[in-house]
């Protein structure tokens, strides 16, 4: 699926995207208040000059944050740079403002199945829908994601239980899944016992492609692991030449040291069992 945004926000001033970027700035400059913002930071997006158009949504941001359509621009053109979870927190604040907003549902499914999350994805493309049935381009993403989602459930389970047998928190501690997002083995619970592991990989796999975009602008090179701290514990999260990731969940009590050693015995058992796999 991908996210195409309409067309009819750049039009809303009685001018086309191709109108004189230089009038619209001048227009800008001359009054800072001017909702011309929007028209200019969309043309200069679908023109590729991503940092000027950034620029113009936040000087508009700025001027005025309880505009949806704001918001809306700003996400849009994070999404163009890479900047996903960053796009995703605009749109949040935009739904917040407006939450009949067709393009912020429209870009949150985007998101959302891009990161694995078809439940996620259904709901803001049903409330894509609900906003503007007229809108094919959201009725097709949703037929294709009900689609995705129906698979999902048919499919039968995997034996999941023989990739971590033996290891301490084998079902709720470690958890094995590929940079799509989807559960290979192992498990997550919540601290109410539910059954996370699905909304945690999907999640942990769009901030490792975060983290892959961060090290090659910065030219740091691939990473091979990471630990995340914080007041309900740690987390050890490292990824194997066969493109998967591995994630160790320990509560707080459990020193990082610790937790790297029992990462690199899950990842042995990890190895063992994908080679295993292979036909």
């Amino acid at each position: 699926m991908r996210y195409r945004q309409s067309s009819d926000l750049t039009r809303c001033w009685g001018r086309p995207v191709s109108s004189d970027i230089r009038a619209m700035t001048a227009e800008l400059a001359s009054n800072p208040d001017s909702l011309v913002f929007l028209e200019l930071g969309e043309a200069l997006r679908r023109r590729g000059q991503l940092y000027a158009a950034a620029k113009a949504a936040v000087v508009g941001l700025e001027r005025h944050p309880q505009l949806a359509d704001s918001h809306d621009l700003y996400a849009r053109i994070l999404v163009d740079m890479g900047h996903l979870q960053q796009a995703y927190d605009e749109w949040q604040a935009t739904v917040e403002l407006d939450p009949q907003h067709l393009g912020a549902h429209k870009g949150l499914g985007f998101l959302c199945y891009r990161w694995g999350d078809l439940d996620g994805a259904l709901e803001h493309l049903e409330l894509a829908v609900a906003a503007d049935p007229m809108d094919q381009s959201v009725v097709q993403a949703l037929q294709m994601v009900r689609g995705a989602a129906a698979e999902l459930t048919e499919a039968p389970e995997e034996p999941q239980q023989s990739v971590f047998q033996g290891l301490d928190g084998a079902h709720h501690g470690l958890l094995l899944f590929d940079t799509r997002g989807r559960v290979l083995g192992g498990g997550m619970s919540s601290h109410l016992g539910e059954d996370v592991s699905r909304d945690v990989a999907a999640y942990v796999s769009g901030g490792c492609q975060e983290a892959d975009r961060s090290s090659r602008i910065l030219e740091l090179g691939d990473w091979r692991w990471m630990v995340l701290e914080g007041p309900g514990g740690s987390m050890h999260v490292s990824r194997s030449p066969s493109n998967t990731l591995l994630l160790v969940a320990r509560d707080g009590s459990v020193p990082s040291g610790r937790l790297a050693v029992l990462a690199k015995r899950a990842a042995e058992a990890a190895r063992q069992w994908l080679e295993a796999q292979q036909p």
